[in-house]
């Protein structure tokens, strides 16, 4: 009989069925090799050669969500997040695992900081305009 009393593990929920908790998908890991560059607007997208992560043994059924997400649209790692139901801290180092393996790349938005001046934008449509 387990701690609860009643026969159960406490591994299991009665709604939701078997439980995995987080830092089992990681292994216990809280970070990737990656990490540094996964912020929450950065941008997963499939690499073109990642054809059947299926196949792939070694990952795990969250890492073939995440390339299969992204095959069609990238996805920002808060999206993913959220369409997996699964902390962001999780998520960030299955991408980890992704980009190490070469199946995923991330980019990150342009910075507002390096976007041209709104100004400089406006002097070359009245420019274009003048034409």
């Amino acid at each position: 009989m387990s701690a609860d009393g009643q026969g159960r593990s406490h591994w299991f929920d009665d709604e939701a069925g078997p439980v995995v908790r987080p830092y089992a998908m990681t292994r216990g890991r809280t970070t990737s090799a990656a990490q540094h560059r996964l912020d929450l607007i950065a941008v997963v997208v499939t690499e073109s050669h990642a054809d059947d992560p299926e196949a792939d043994q070694t990952l795990s059924p969250e890492h073939v969500d995440i390339v299969e997400l992204c095959r069609s649209v990238p996805q920002s790692v808060a999206e993913l997040a959220a369409e997996l139901d699964l902390p962001v801290g999780v998520v960030r180092v299955l991408i980890g695992d992704l980009v190490h393996g070469e199946l995923v790349h991330v980019t990150r938005p342009v910075p507002p900081a390096e976007l041209p001046d709104e100004s400089i934008l406006r002097d070359v449509i009245n420019g274009l305009r003048a034409l």
